[in-house]
């Protein structure tokens, strides 16, 4: 699964990069490649472009989702050719508030549930509604769009409780 913020043209010559990279890949050795192999080679092709004379570096970073050994990993890659793996990242549009705001709610070993809402809690910092979100869940080698009444109801309770927490600190002033 791949996401991108920047320029939508090279976000969709590298989605193809790594398509055409894949399908390489299994006819060759009739097998599928991990996530770190695809994710490798964009940042590979990302970094020639920073260098080369007559070509300009690509204006996109990128997310890349998928499963190694069994677990969800999560990649990000930059215009520079640099990528690296996290536990939970944001980008595009005041994408250092909201690490800040994952670094200190983030924990280990999170069930599913908790881990949308905290997606949902993250967003709702840089967005009004829930009519703005989109959650994809990469889980079991799939993915899942999480349905809108779902994030509704997320946006909701989310509302309610910092709606009572404000009141419960008016009566403490």
């Amino acid at each position: 699964m791949c996401t991108f913020a920047g320029l939508q043209a090279d976000a969709r010559v590298l989605i193809d990069q790594a398509r055409f990279e894949t399908q390489s890949y299994i006819f060759n050795y009739e097998d599928r490649p991990n996530i770190d192999y695809i994710v490798k080679s964009v940042a590979e092709s990302m970094q020639k472009y920073t260098q080369k004379g007559g070509v300009r570096p690509f204006g996109v970073i990128c997310f890349f989702a998928g499963f190694q050994d069994g677990q969800p990993k999560l990649y990000q890659t930059e215009p520079s050719g640099a990528y690296s793996e996290w536990k939970a990242n944001a980008i595009g549009r005041n994408a250092g508030t909201l690490r800040e705001f994952l670094q200190k709610k983030w924990e280990n070993d999170m069930t599913e549930d908790k881990t949308v809402r905290l997606g949902v809690q993250t967003l709702l910092e840089v967005v009004e509604d829930s009519e703005n979100l989109e959650i994809c869940v990469v889980k079991d080698n799939k993915t899942e769009i999480v349905d809108e009444e779902k994030l509704a109801e997320i946006v909701a309770q989310l509302k309610k409780e910092k709606e009572e927490a404000e009141e419960a600190k008016k009566k403490y002033l």
